[in-house]
């Protein structure tokens, strides 16, 4: 709350410091003004002065908080400058020339009065409501307690000329600035004492305490935190403990029964205890600060810590590393964990040049009132010219048209054609030594890390993780229609990978008396992953849960993350029932991987581990793959949903662009590629409007927003072309909008799964058509199949051999044997031959 202006003439500069602490001051245009101006400073500019748009608008960018101008001034700059940094200057009598268009577009007005009729200011307050209203005298009425009162009382605040103000005693022509100041404040304490909040200058609070009229007035003219103790009188603060502060603001609170001192607290802390804060330790952003502090001034040699203070090039390459980290994080979790690195680093080259949080945040202050703003273009050194598809996490307005990016496959060059094929880049090393201590948790601490992490991740407390066969009813409730819609999906996959099922032998003789065999056995004991991120999918529990059933898996454990509420969704139990399930973890992440690649106390140990998943999951799957502790396989490397659609001319606008945002719904990262064979501009365009129309009627427009405006359109001229970029593509999704599309088949070389012609959505491939949406993506569709039936079978060879084979074989293998040194293999042998 603003108690007075003052209005500093030049020779009245050493009021400044005092002023500067207790509120916004005034200074008029026509002196001159400091190089840096106090924070909260208004420019008063008179009627004498010609209006220059760029000076007005170079004050702002300079740091002045607000312009008071005349109405000459105010008429051009409301076109230019918003309100909440405009004030009018106007004479009392000239309330009649302010139009609606100007008092609507200020927030503020100081009227210039030959006296003060508090009737008269009460009325024009009226005429400016929900505006502030500054009040001048001329010729100067002389400043009182009681004048400050009455017009706060009114809704407006009083202009005092520094001439008018002193640090001294009040007289009949001077105020002292403490008086002034206190002249609003009430207390409903007996003792008359106002509560006093003390903050950082960060904002953050350090304790409460108590003030007086005495310790207040102190306070503004020394600097010093002086407060009022209930026991001992006046107490300046670390004149005993040398914890010393030095006041940097005080304010009144909104209804002026409480004060808010903010202080740069020197020595141990505010708190008795030698703390910084009576309410604790710091955390955060203070804490990181104070930490850097102390390691700045006594880090052990040789310490990491010491090295970053006196190697400014370390220091300078782990900031840009971390930046590019945070750049390519996409999801909330990395993005977090990311953004923690910079900051600790950037505030660690702060430190070391003895800049602090107060300052960065002065800065963030000081360009918010920029009215000028820069283009917001990278530096040559940090743009591409090369068209490689944007970042991750593309920036798209919200009233903006939801589109593609599009090149010409024809004029494109050799590296921005494979900038085209590149997906996002998974950091593996980095990805897998973020997860590694959480699967160390969990393989060390079973049971009770498992809920401890998945309390810390998926922000559910449970007293247990795993539910077990026979399923409680009431966890199965769907929609009858989802149950019908379901038994479909369930009886076309079901049929479809019952075909693909190994049940027979083979029986090959390789030459007489010599039988080679190989019959399949189904892998005893399987994790089925399904994600629970941004969207519910009990398809992928039938995709994964079927084959297992068919093949003939002895346990299938399925590990889905729970809800807020500690339940999983009913659709994924009601499907977890439908396959047999032998267990279902509640649990996601790598959290959720460690727990079936090792198992823990309830939960069973897996043989081989399935399903998609983010970063987090498909980093702990490949990191648990390779330790031979656990013996555990997986089924492929995984990474975004992705899906490249082929059209010509033939195909519907609608149909495509409904394939396309199909696919880009999954997350923000989804891979989307329309690969258009001499498509017209016509053509094109209408493409571009359907995808615009339907995604702004979905209700995961946020998200297609962003994978949308990162996806691009790849223009070629004929179908052999498009398929060459689709093969060196290899997308998990294929569909092909293509006149005699059946044909073109025989084109696809790497895909994960493919869709024939216009009335094959992905969506049937995804649901219920019988094949199996669980495909490689990132390329890995060249040496990956998606997964099947086989995919849960391991297949055995045998051999027999008769004597009168083994005496026709047997010389050619101890022959070979003996090539290689290895003299008890042809022994093998020849201990038989001659028996």
């Amino acid at each position: 709350m603003t108690v007075f202006l003052p209005l500093i003439e030049s020779d009245h500069e050493p009021l400044l410091t005092s002023l500067a602490r207790i509120g916004p001051i005034a200074l008029p245009l026509s002196h001159s003004l400091p190089s840096t101006l106090p924070p909260d400073t208004y420019i008063l500019i008179d009627n004498t002065q010609p209006f220059v748009l760029e000076d007005a608008v170079s004050l702002l960018d300079n740091g002045a908080s607000k312009l008071i101008a005349p109405l000459s001034w105010a008429k051009e700059l409301i076109e230019v400058i918003s309100s909440d940094r405009l004030l009018l200057l106007l004479d009392v009598g000239n309330i009649s020339a302010v139009s609606d268009k100007v008092r609507n577009a200020v927030s503020g007005v100081l009227l210039k009065t030959p006296s003060i009729d508090l009737d008269l200011i009460a009325s024009i307050s009226k005429f400016f409501s929900g505006s502030s209203v500054y009040v001048l005298s001329t010729p100067s009425t002389s400043p009182t307690v009681s004048l400050i009162r009455g017009l706060l009382g009114i809704g407006a605040i009083a202009v005092i000329p520094s001439s008018q103000l002193t640090t001294g005693p009040s007289s009949p022509t001077q105020l002292n600035i403490a008086d002034g100041f206190i002249a609003p404040i009430v207390s409903d304490r007996p003792d008359g004492l106002f509560p006093t909040v003390v903050c950082s200058e960060t904002g953050h609070s350090l304790g409460l305490v108590y003030s007086s009229p005495e310790s207040v007035k102190e306070s503004i003219l020394t600097g010093k935190g002086v407060y009022q103790s209930r026991k001992h009188g006046l107490w300046r603060k670390g004149e005993t403990s040398g914890a010393t502060q030095d006041v940097v603001a005080i304010r009144l609170d909104c209804d002026s029964d409480s004060l808010e001192f903010t202080v740069r607290q020197h020595g141990a802390g505010f708190c008795h205890l030698n703390r910084q804060s009576c309410f604790g330790a710091a955390r955060g952003l203070p804490a990181l600060e104070n930490t850097l502090r102390s390691r700045f001034e006594s880090a052990p040699e040789g310490s990491y810590t010491n090295r970053l203070f006196n190697d400014p090039e370390l220091l300078r390459s782990k900031i840009m590393e971390e930046a590019d980290e945070l750049c390519r994080a996409d999801n909330k979790q990395d993005i977090a964990f990311e953004a923690a690195d910079l900051l600790y680093f950037a505030l660690t080259k702060c430190i070391s040049a003895g800049v602090g949080i107060s300052q960065i945040e002065a800065s963030l202050d000081k360009k918010a009132r920029r009215v000028t703003r820069r283009t917001g273009n990278a530096k040559p050194q940090w743009s591409k010219a090369a068209p490689p598809p944007p970042p991750a996490k593309a920036i798209v307005a919200e009233d903006a048209p939801i589109r593609m990016r599009s090149y010409n496959l024809v004029t494109v060059s050799t590296d921005e054609r494979a900038a085209l094929l590149r997906r996002p880049v998974l950091k593996s090393d980095e990805m897998i030594n973020k997860v590694k201590p959480i699967v160390e948790q969990v393989r060390a601490g079973g049971d009770a890390a498992l809920l401890e992490l998945t309390a810390k991740f998926d922000k559910v407390k449970l007293e247990s993780t795993v539910l077990l066969p026979p399923f409680s009813p009431e966890t199965m409730q769907v929609d009858p229609q989802v149950g019908e819609a379901i038994s479909t999906a369930y009886a076309n996959i079901r049929k479809f990978h019952e075909a693909q099922a190994d049940g027979t032998t083979l029986t090959v003789e390789t030459m007489p008396g010599v039988v080679c065999s190989r019959f399949a056995r189904p892998i005893a004991r399987v994790g089925l992953y399904v994600p629970g991120g941004t969207a519910i999918l009990p398809s992928t529990a039938l995709m994964l849960g079927i084959p297992a059933q068919v093949a003939g898996c002895k346990d299938i454990v399925i590990a889905t993350p729970p809800r807020q509420d500690g339940s999983i969704s009913p659709e994924v139990m009601y499907v977890a029932n439908l396959v047999g399930a032998s267990a279902v973890l509640k649990a996601g992440g790598a959290q959720a991987v460690a727990a079936l690649a090792y198992g823990t106390e309830s939960v069973p140990k897996v043989d081989k581990i399935f399903g998609p998943g983010n970063q987090w999951v498909t980093a702990a799957k490949m990191l648990v793959q390779n330790d031979t502790d656990a013996l555990v396989s997986i089924d492929m490397p995984a990474g975004p949903s992705e899906v490249l659609v082929i059209a010509d001319h033939t195909a519907n606008p609608a149909f495509v662009a409904a394939d396309l945002l199909s696919q880009a719904e999954h997350g923000v990262d989804s891979q989307v590629v329309l690969v258009a064979v001499n498509l017209d501009a016509e053509k094109l365009a209408a493409i571009e409007k359907e995808v615009d129309v339907q995604a702004h009627a979905l209700s995961r427009v946020d998200i297609v927003r962003v994978s949308i405006g990162k996806s691009v359109i790849v223009k070629v001229e004929s179908v052999e072309e498009a398929f060459r970029f689709s093969n060196d593509y290899a997308p998990e999704h294929l569909i092909i909008h293509l006149q005699d599309a059946h044909d073109t088949v025989a084109f696809v070389e790497n895909a994960g799964s493919v869709f024939v012609g216009p009335f094959s959505p992905e969506s049937c491939g995804d649901y219920a058509s019988g094949t199996n949406h669980t495909l490689p993506t990132n390329g890995y569709a060249r040496q990956f199949s998606g997964v099947n039936t086989q995919s849960f079978q391991k297949h055995i060879t045998s051999q027999e051999i008769t004597q009168t084979g083994l005496q026709k074989l047997g010389p050619v293998v101890a022959t070979l044997a003996d090539c290689e040194g290895l003299e008890a293999h042809a022994n093998a042998v020849r201990i038989r031959l001659r028996d």
